[in-house]
């Protein structure tokens, strides 16, 4: 399976969740391709943000090798599932979907229509995002391996 990552810069939160998710599909021995993208075009070719690599480092996991890219409309025919931080971003990749098809592919990562905050302009923000994150890739991990046997 493929999932993408989308928040909006592609430096705080979506590589995060990439490296979550992949942590923990490769803890699970799931078989699975993991990637980040953002809906704004600022940092593309950049690292993630330093406090977002050092936060992942304190749980064990590298996301420094990471490179922020935009989101682009073939990352519909390339991922199974497009997990999504917040409402803006999911209204950008939305107004992307060329058909039902695309549309049924994008959700928000957190369930009950939750959404994992922005923590770049508050240093303090980085480890409640990440439990947020973590959360809803475990949430994510269960439904699929529940739905799946």
């Amino acid at each position: 399976m493929k999932i993408l990552m989308v928040c909006l810069g592609n430096i705080c939160r979506s590589p995060l969740a990439e490296g979550i998710m992949q942590h923990l599909a490769d803890e699970q021995g799931l078989n699975w391709e993991i990637d980040s993208a953002g809906t704004g075009d600022w940092h593309i070719g950049q690292g993630p943000d330093r406090r977002s690599v050092c936060t992942a480092r304190e749980h064990g996991i590298d996301i420094s090798k990471q490179v922020c890219r935009l989101f682009r409309v073939s990352d519909f025919d390339t991922f199974d599932h497009i997990l999504v931080m917040d409402k803006n971003n999911l209204s950008n990749v939305l107004a992307m979907a060329r058909n039902d098809e695309d549309v049924k592919k994008v959700r928000l990562l957190l369930t009950d229509n939750k959404i994992v905050p922005d923590p770049y302009h508050d240093d303090a923000q980085f480890e409640p995002v990440y439990k947020l994150i973590e959360d809803g890739c475990r949430e994510f991990i269960k439904n699929y391996l529940n739905h799946d046997s």
